[in-house]
């Protein structure tokens, strides 16, 4: 998706202030045992059609009202993943400002995982 220069810039400034984890790392992680929230912040056509195992959905036109209700535990640790990584990045940071102390964006998002070829949910693993 070709994305806008006011957009990407604004993606750019919230990128200095939010943490970025790679798909790799990230499975490090989870193969050590560490225990984290996996927040799909996309739509609810895409998260329809497949998302990252384990994952729970909060799409982002929702996740600042209705966060505290699911997670009103503020250190919480949440890695959030998109499409691409632009929307989590967003999300992130708008999280952070909210007083949450330990949230990641997926470097990639859905796209980075699907492409090493990693196990999905839904109907796109029917694909």
């Amino acid at each position: 998706m070709d994305h806008t220069p006011g957009f990407l810039a604004l993606v750019q400034d919230s990128r200095t202030r939010v943490r970025e984890v790679t798909v790799d790392a990230f499975l490090d992680r989870l193969e050590a045992g560490e225990r984290v929230v996996l927040l799909d912040v996309r739509e609810d056509h895409e998260w329809e059609a497949g998302h990252l195992p384990g994952a729970q959905h909060m799409g982002r036109g929702i996740l600042e009202r209705d966060i505290e209700r699911e997670l009103p535990e503020k250190d919480t640790p949440i890695v959030l993943y998109c499409g691409g990584g632009y929307r989590s990045i967003l999300s992130a940071d708008s999280l952070q400002r909210m007083g949450y102390t330990r949230v990641e964006s997926l470097v990639g998002g859905w796209s980075g995982w699907v492409e090493q070829g990693l196990p999905v949910e839904g109907t796109a693993s029917n694909a």
